[in-house]
């Protein structure tokens, strides 16, 4: 073996290529792109958001809602996705072209962080809801059950993009059906869709809030598409499986979390299930819907640790991540977390408008492997600064949308910061 073919085989350990772009006998079609970013909004706990809007609104205003922001958190994952599939890269990797390589390190702990966080949220809430299933009242048994189902979510994501693929491939269309079928009896329980519309709301929500509900629902996991998308064949392909994944997928869940909500008083289809004397089918959704989305989850904390270690394999991460999501866990933290999650889906959203708008800027040839970079790319990250800064204050003033106002806010900041450097250096 020569000396390059020895440095490369010891480069390119992991085959789902964590720190590398993904080259071009291994990308994907665009069914099996589909099926896996569909696959990953699926996501029973987006209903609760859906349950949320449905009693603040009208049937009418709830489906202009769901719309508008379904388009606005599908267009900015589209347009990562698309630029995932040009470069190959993940969200991480290409944050060191934008930020640098040290200044990347950001996008490695905030968005490997928060996805540790939302793993054990999930864990924790398998382990109420089989409890509550089963009227199982011992700790032990709650802590058997997520211990458990961690074990089968991390291995499905050290197994990377093939494993995903399948545990989609099987169990999205079966949580489709079940959806579909609890729609179908929500609407005989309210007389039709002409009943549903007749019934008034109960609360109240400024259509402000109502789209930031919507957009915040994935817009975190979705600046996280690359890491899938990177595998598609082209640019259009990840668009479109973008598309489908986030916009439709995800704005489905929400509609049929907020029928659930208008009918049965309650967003969460497993929830209902339990109500309709299903709990057999409702155990099902519970696992088939959240071993999938969960496994997703360690597959992006999988690649942020790689490229935060510069370590050529993600599979140590998602192990260690698991363990210290399950620790989480057990000690309760599902019933803490979310707002702290929350308060991370605002710093999160600029950092894909920064990439965004530094792909525009600077990139749009390609980002090509062993360019020399920065350690800080100051410019950047004052961008990032201003418009996390500007999310912050709106989510707190209550003006505007704030995920949006952050994406807008770093895509145009890093995109004029970028034509005054060519400008100058000319």
């Amino acid at each position: 073996m020569t000396t390059q073919a020895k440095a490369t085989s010891e480069r390119v350990i992991d085959p789902d290529y964590p720190v590398t772009p993904v080259p071009a006998h291994a990308r994907k079609s665009f069914f099996s792109l589909a099926v896996v970013l569909l696959g990953f909004t699926i996501f029973t706990p987006t209903m609760l958001a859906g349950a949320a809007l449905g009693t603040a609104f009208n049937l009418g205003d709830l489906l202009l809602v769901i719309l508008l922001g379904s388009l606005v958190l599908g267009s900015y994952v589209a347009a990562l996705g698309w630029i995932g599939a040009r470069t190959g890269l993940t969200t991480v990797v290409m944050a060191r072209y934008s930020l640098g390589t040290r200044g990347a390190k950001l996008a490695s702990i905030l968005l490997g962080g928060t996805q540790i966080g939302w793993y054990g949220v999930i864990i924790g809430t398998i382990g109420e809801l089989t409890a509550q299933a089963f009227d199982w009242e011992s700790y032990a048994a709650r802590a058997a059950v997520m211990i458990l189902t961690s074990v089968l979510m991390c291995v499905t994501a050290c197994y990377g993009y093939r494993g995903m693929y399948w545990v989609s491939l099987v169990s999205t269309p079966l949580i489709m059906l079940l959806a579909v079928w609890v729609v179908s009896r929500s609407l005989d329980e309210v007389g039709g869709l002409s009943g549903l519309a007749a019934i008034e709301p109960s609360g109240s929500m400024t259509l402000a809030v109502a789209v930031t509900t919507v957009v915040g629902t994935f817009v975190s996991a979705g600046t996280q598409a690359p890491n899938w998308t990177r595998f598609g064949r082209s640019g259009g392909q990840a668009v479109w499986a973008c598309l489908i994944g986030f916009l439709i997928g995800n704005g489905l869940m929400i509609l049929f979390g907020a029928i659930g909500a208008i009918t049965f008083g309650e967003g969460d289809f497993v929830l209902v299930l339990y109500q309709l004397g299903l709990v057999g089918w409702g155990v099902v959704l519970l696992f088939g819907n959240l071993w999938k989305s969960n496994a997703d989850t360690a597959y992006a904390f999988g690649v942020a640790g790689a490229e935060l270690f510069q370590k050529p394999s993600k599979t140590p991460f998602i192990i260690g991540g698991a363990v210290i999501g399950t620790a989480l866990a057990l000690a309760g933290v599902h019933h803490h977390l979310v707002d702290y999650l929350v308060l991370l889906g605002i710093f999160i959203p600029p950092l894909g408008g920064v990439i965004i708008g530094d792909y525009v800027a600077r990139w749009r040839a390609g980002m090509p492997e062993g360019t020399l970079l920065p350690a800080l790319h100051g410019p950047n990250l004052g961008a990032y600064a201003l418009a996390s800064l500007l999310a912050w204050l709106s989510d707190r003033m209550e003006i505007g949308i704030p995920p949006v106002i952050g994406i807008g806010v770093a895509v145009v900041a890093t995109i004029l910061l970028g034509r005054v450097r060519t400008g100058a250096a000319r």
